[in-house]
């Protein structure tokens, strides 16, 4: 399996960890439209951990239905990612500590500066696209990662995945996104812009909890 850097394609969009700003809702990226969900998806220790090596083994993008492929773990110093605080300063990097992963399939777990292509459609259009692991988190309570946009998609941007267990034992799913329409019918359309991200948000609730309950 041939291994890349960070630098070995680097991401089309310049606002890289803008998915982690506290006003992204309200000041997104230019051209960028935001996309902000979450969802109660259990409670306790072991919902937790399960859903978090769920969503670490890339089951949210399939749960959407995409095909994940050609996954390129960083070679080299491991690239550590983008942070920030409520006010949108830049904080000190996550670096992953723990040795590589990899699910029944042998296909790593998701890794900062990881290259992955998916391929696929959302209701009748392309979502064929090759995406970068912009960051990853891996706290006690918190873990999640970034994707941002390298080639191919009808869009430019990033999302994010992040699972919560917070103190009242309650384990949190949160997607964030920002897309920027490439293609001309995406330009043309920006509703289906919207109603893309709509449906990908399902498909990765899905994944981490078939039962979903509550929306935020």
């Amino acid at each position: 399996m041939r291994r890349g850097s960070f630098q070995d394609g680097t991401v089309d969009y310049a606002a890289v960890g803008a998915t982690q700003a506290a006003d992204l809702m309200g000041y997104p990226p230019e051209r960028s439209l935001p996309a902000e969900a979450s969802w109660r998806i259990g409670s306790g220790e072991a919902r937790f951990e399960t859903s978090a090596d769920t969503l670490l083994s890339w089951a949210a993008l399939r749960g959407a239905g995409l095909t994940v492929s050609d996954v390129r773990p960083a070679s080299g110093p491991m690239y550590s990612g983008v942070s920030f605080d409520a006010e949108g300063t830049p904080l000190a990097p996550s670096r992953l500590e723990a040795d590589q992963r990899f699910d029944a399939d042998g296909t790593p777990y998701v890794g900062a500066g990881t290259t992955v292509r998916v391929h696929g459609r959302v209701k009748g259009h392309r979502a064929d696209a090759q995406l970068r692991v912009i960051y990853v988190i891996e706290e006690p309570r918190r873990v999640g990662f970034g994707l941002g946009t390298v080639s191919g998609s009808v869009v430019s941007g990033e999302e994010s995945f992040v699972l919560e267990w917070t103190d009242a034992d309650e384990v949190w799913f949160t997607v964030r996104a920002f897309d920027r329409p490439v293609k001309t019918l995406y330009r043309m359309l920006p509703a289906l812009v919207k109603r893309r991200r709509r449906e990908l948000f399902q498909g990765y609730l899905r994944a981490l909890s078939p039962l979903y309950t509550t929306p935020a």
